[in-house]
């Protein structure tokens, strides 16, 4: 049985300066998005259609922006409502974390959707350009968590060869690893399977439903081995919030895939 390695969360002092091992991640997540966008960017459909690397820098800067503000705003809503709406001010306090992806998501939707209107842009060309570049974001994301011991998974038979104790949960029962799950699952496998599949030009607004729904399926297998969160548990149906919240995003993928290519100007041009 193995044990959390109670990695150090400070990566760098430098005297009164502390660089953590998340925000990190979060660098990194960000320097991958530019690299992988652009990269994509420059592909002959988009290329043919004025995406510049200006472009990508403009459209980092706003997915920065909704992932910090969506980010919050939905653990806010989402996890503790009640909660925040007695202490206001809290709300501001992300030093003390408390960040959702499904509330950062939207924050980057509505992004995509200011830059769309000011670039007069499809919204859909945007999400679809950048939706392969996700996932090793929110790959960099989970390995931030497993670094720091948080977010760990349920209770694990102790014959699992990779069933881990994690101290921070306060009990020295074996757990799985699940923040490796979904390094795993909605990172690395989710990115080679929509960079594979957005290689060729798709019609509009197939990438981005493809996305959503490997998402939503991944994220809710997942779950099932993610210790739900203590202030919540596992809600209707035996579900937790995470997978509840992955039932509109499996949906709306899919309705996108239905919906897409349907207009001929949607469809792209034959490969000869």
């Amino acid at each position: 049985m193995l044990v959390h390695p109670q990695f150090d969360p400070v990566a760098v002092s430098l005297g009164p300066v502390q660089v953590h091992w998340y925000g990190l991640t979060y660098l990194v997540a960000f320097g991958l998005f530019y690299w992988l966008t652009s990269r994509r960017a420059a592909l002959p459909w988009y290329a043919a259609q004025g995406w510049s690397r200006r472009d990508v820098e403009d459209l980092l800067f706003f997915g920065v922006v909704g992932v910090v503000v969506g980010g919050r705003l939905g653990y806010v809503l989402f996890y503790k409502p009640l909660h925040y709406m007695a202490n206001p001010l809290e709300v501001f306090a992300v030093w003390k974390g408390g960040m959702a992806f499904h509330g950062g998501l939207i924050g980057v939707l509505l992004a995509m959707a200011w830059f769309a209107h000011r670039r007069q842009r499809p919204w859909l060309q945007v999400t679809d350009l950048i939706a392969p570049s996700i996932p090793v974001g929110l790959a960099s994301g989970r390995m931030g968590n497993f670094i720091n011991g948080e977010l760990w998974g349920r209770a694990a038979d102790p014959s699992l060869p990779w069933a881990m104790v994690f101290p921070q949960s306060g009990s020295a029962l074996p757990r799985h690893p699940s923040q490796l799950y979904q390094f795993a699952l909605e990172g690395l496998l989710l990115f080679v399977l929509l960079w594979w599949y957005a290689r060729r030009e798709r019609p509009l607004g197939r990438v981005s439903g493809v996305f959503l729904l490997g998402y939503g399926v991944f994220r809710f297998i997942a779950e099932a081995f993610r210790e739900p969160d203590a202030f919540l548990g596992l809600l209707a149906l035996d579900l937790s919030m995470g997978q509840w919240l992955c039932l509109p995003m499996i949906a709306g993928g899919l309705a996108l895939i239905a919906w897409s290519g349907r207009r001929p100007s949607d469809r792209p041009a034959a490969t000869r």
